[in-house]
Parts: C-alpha cells; structure tokens; sequence
C-alpha cells in the first residue's frame, strides 16, 4: 500500500514509517518538523527526521494547510493521523493552537475525502489518547463500578490525592480501564483528542471508509525526544539525572501510569492497518501494567548510575490525572496483539540508547514557570 503519515517524522510515526518499509509498504510523510520536538534546525540536527528522510516521500507541510494535505493524499491508499500538538500541562493555556491543529486539522482532511472524489484512501488510522478518559476506572465497595470526578484544587491542597466518590467511605480499588469505560478527559489535550477520534469514525463510516482508533498510552523508547519539557515523563526525569539536578515527583508519588514500548505500539498499528476485517472500532493499546512515578524515577537513577536527589514535593498540576492503565482485552482478541516488552526491559533499553545522547540543558523548569504563571501548578 501507500500509506501516508501525518507526523510521520516524529516518534511513533518515524518507527511506524520504518517498519512500514521493511513490509515493502510506500511511506508518505507530511510533518512540520516542530522544534518543540525536533530542535531549531530539525532538517540538520533532528535524529527522528534524518532517521526517515532518505526512506519516504518527505512533506514539509502542516495539516492546518489545506493545500499541504491536498499534496500529501495524491495516490494515497492509507491515512495514519499522528500530527497533533502533545502535552496536557501546555494544552491549558495554549487552547487555540491545540484545538486548530489536532480538531482543525483533522476536519480538513475529513472534509477532503469526503468532497474530493479523485482521492482513493481506503482506510484511516487515527491516533486518540488515554487522556480521553480522564481518570481510570475503579471499584467501590457500596456502589460497584464508578468513574470518579476529576480531582479539585482544594483537595490536593489538603495533601489527599486519591479520587473518591460521594458516600463511599472507603477507598476505591482501580481497574483496567476498558475501551467501554467512560470518557470524561480532563484537559483541553484529552478533548481535541476526542473529537478527533469521533470525527474520524463518524465521517469515515458515513462516506465508506474504514476506520480505527488507537488510544494509546504512555509510548516510550529509543528515539524519544529529549529535548521536549512538556511531555513525557521518561525523557523529562532523564534529562533533569544527566544535568545532575534535582527531580521534584509531584502530590505523593504514587501516581501511576501505563507505559508501554515502542516497538509493542509500532506492532499493534500494523495489525490494525493490515487487518482488512476490522473497521470502525477503537483500541487500547498499552502494557496493560500500571507503573507508579516513584519507581520510574528510582528505576532510572539506577539506570544511569547517579544520585541526584529525588523530592516528593506534594506540587500538583492541576488537569493530571491519578490513575489510568489499559484493559487490552478487546484488542487481544480482535486483533491478536499482546504487548511483549515488560517495562523493566523496555526501561533498560531506553536508557542505554540516552546514556549515547548529547544530553542538552533541561528546559523542565521553564515549563513548569509558565505553569505556575498560568496558576495551574500549585
């Protein structure tokens, strides 16, 4: 097939592409080359985009422009829809950037296969989130199973954490969050990403294309960018340990999230992309583990041999949530894939491939000022 990439220079589209081409699949990707991600002079210093850039058919465009997306879909059999602005935190405070580009850009292209009749795409992948469903899934005691509210400002600031529910009086006992689970995302980022799943699948299935939607977890591995303060946690606490400064965990940290490889997420996309059965659904995809903040940076300093100082400050940001891991029942069974990198393995390659790194200063502090500017980390 021809398949296009929407951010296909970045992690999972730039791995994605490659394992493509050794199926002896074409790649087209179309990418901006954001230096949030890449760096100032992505083109000479990007390690993900000189990955591709010989390998695929290269757009520098963005999917705000309809123009770039009318120039990618030529000849197009397959849409993977990566491109889309990351970070819960920046989401809260740069709400017109990110619903443009995720929202506004995905009605572009659904507006193309719907109006452009010499367009031939067959299928699209489109990229939702874990943050969709705000918090986790949970058991209480007297009322079964309950999907908490988003946590409020007067109660983290009390130093309690966890979430609750009004007249259970013990604690509540998480789950695997399911593909039926309710979504209730607690942050811009969370929402654009729901509308985009649900435009895709809605629009597609109208005009008679496939459709599925990936809600993927916390993706981590080799290749990661390190240079990016607002999303992900693995890269952030590695830069902060090279630069010997100091890690601040945030609330109490027993915080917990699903991460899952690389190569598990890359394994999955291409069982939804060559599985010519399935069409209009959603999916989870993670470990189906959840991993507590605590042990991840713990994990790490043993990783890299160092001993900055770890601090559990009880700062929390206000739009994280507490809990959240996969149930991957339904993508086990329909699409035959089980995650094979446990995290202790998965940690031991990321952090061999970082200790290879030209590690740049952390701009992890930066961020977190214009958090507390915006008052939305106390």
């Amino acid at each position: 097939m021809k398949i296009l990439i929407t951010g296909g220079a970045g992690f999972i589209g730039s791995n994605l592409a490659l394992a493509l081409i050794k199926k002896n699949h074409s790649v087209v990707v179309l990418d901006n080359l954001s230096p949030q991600i890449h760096g100032d002079n992505a083109v000479e210093t990007s390690p993900l985009y000189n990955s591709i850039k010989d390998k695929v058919t290269f757009i520098k465009g963005d999917v705000t422009n309809k123009q770039d997306w009318m120039k990618a879909l030529k000849g197009i059999d397959l849409v993977v829809h990566y491109a889309a602005e990351t970070g819960t935190g920046q989401s809260m405070y740069e709400i017109e950037r990110y619903t443009n580009v995720n929202v506004g850009g995905t009605a572009i292209l659904l507006d193309l296969l719907t109006n452009d009749k010499s367009l031939q795409v067959k299928k699209v992948i489109v990229a939702s989130s874990r943050s969709i469903y705000g918090e986790g899934k949970y058991l209480s005691e007297k009322f079964g199973i309950v999907y908490p509210e988003h946590r409020n400002d007067e109660t983290m600031l009390s130093g309690n954490f966890e979430v609750s529910i009004p007249a259970e009086t013990t604690a509540l006992q998480l789950m695997a969050t399911d593909e039926a689970s309710k979504i209730h995302p607690s942050s811009v980022y969370g929402i654009t990403k729901q509308n985009q799943e649900q435009m895709v699948l809605c629009v597609c299935k109208t005009i008679g294309i496939k459709a599925i939607a990936f809600r993927y977890q916390n993706v981590y591995g080799p290749g990661q960018s390190l240079s990016n303060p607002y999303t992900g946690i693995l890269s952030i606490f590695s830069t902060l340990i090279l630069n010997d400064k100091p890690i601040n965990i945030f609330e109490d940290g027993k915080e917990s999230r699903d991460f899952v490889f690389i190569d598990d997420v890359v394994d999955a996309t291409i069982f939804g992309i060559e599985n010519d059965t399935i069409e209009n659904d959603v999916f989870n995809v993670g470990s189906g583990v959840a991993t507590d903040v605590y042990t991840v940076a713990t994990t790490l300093l043993k990783q890299y041999n160092k001993n900055v100082p770890i601090t559990i400050t009880g700062n929390y940001r206000l739009g994280d949530i507490r809990h959240n891991y996969a149930d991957l029942t339904k993508i086990k069974n329909a699409l035959n894939f089980t995650p094979k990198v446990p995290f202790e393995e998965g940690i031991t390659k990321f952090a061999s491939w970082v200790s290879t790194q030209n590690i740049k200063e952390s701009k992890y502090d930066e961020s977190i000022e214009e958090m507390k500017n915006k008052g939305l980390f106390k």
